[in-house]
């Protein structure tokens, strides 16, 4: 298949979707139980990817999608680890003998992707790793799709998938969390930092966004969601977009302009 090319725009883009991106709300609580699990096996995706040099947080991603995080399952494509693998790529790891270990393999299968060889780990460019570890398909022939890999369970994604290889439905639907998604999640509750380290030069930013004020509270309101978009366009900023001017909006707002939401007894 054919390769897309890392660039400027492409950083600038996946920056945007990131920044905007919504969850299904319905989905909060499974999202949450997810990056648990993540954060419950996080010693051995650290070990893995210190061997390359990569985010650990980038192995454990790619875990969910390619087996769900089972540790008795290849990381090239969910394959039993009781022998070399069936599906693409088959035949890995091409040494060694069967049953693998799944940090054997899971090296292997990184290292046949080069990722040791990226060097550069902003956050862009760790979105278009991850939608490279799954391939082009979206991006090149089903442009009207953001790939589900990345973006399943938000916003940014509704329908349309490939069901098998090179198969293609435009009603179905995945049914795994984006590997995005995750990210996100992560990055909220403060386990990884990857908006801080975002450069602010060329991003999103509606010109008529202006600071709005809003009272400190633990209800949802529409105009708020509008509120956390625009704080999340800046560096170090990583809000749930749910409409609630709560401690942790209200805590952007001090960081960025100095003072809390009115009503925030951390501002009195």
């Amino acid at each position: 298949m054919a390769k897309v090319v890392y660039s400027e725009n492409l950083r600038r883009e996946y920056e945007r979707l990131y920044k905007e991106m919504v969850y299904e709300e319905s989905r909060f609580s499974q999202i949450d139980a997810l990056t648990d699990t993540l954060l419950e096996h996080k010693e051995r995706y650290e070990n893995v990817a210190e061997t390359l040099g990569i985010p650990w947080y980038f192995v454990a991603v790619i875990h969910n999608m390619e087996s769900s995080m089972r540790f008795d399952r290849h990381l090239h494509n969910g394959d039993s680890l009781e022998q070399r693998t069936i599906h693409v790529p088959a035949g890995r790891p091409k040494r060694g003998n069967p049953p693998f270990s799944w940090e054997e393999s899971a090296i292997d299968a990184l290292k046949l992707r080069r990722v040791e060889r990226v060097g550069e780990w902003s956050l862009g460019r760790i979105l278009y790793e991850i939608e490279a570890y799954n391939g082009w398909g979206y991006r090149l022939y089903h442009k009207h799709v953001l790939s589900p890999y990345l973006w399943s369970w938000s916003g940014h994604y509704s329908c349309g998938k490939y069901i098998y290889d090179g198969t293609w439905s435009d009603t179905a639907k995945s049914k795994q969390c984006g590997a995005a998604v995750l990210l996100r999640r992560l990055e909220e509750r403060g386990e990884i930092s990857l908006l801080s380290a975002t450069d602010e030069k060329g991003l999103f930013l509606a010109a008529d966004e202006k600071e709005p004020y809003f009272f400190y509270s633990d209800s949802s309101e529409e105009e708020v969601k509008r509120l956390q978009r625009f704080l999340n366009t800046f560096a170090g900023v990583a809000l749930r977009i749910d409409g609630i001017p709560g401690p942790k909006t209200s805590a952007a707002v001090k960081k960025l302009f100095g003072y809390y939401l009115k009503g925030d007894s951390r501002g009195e």
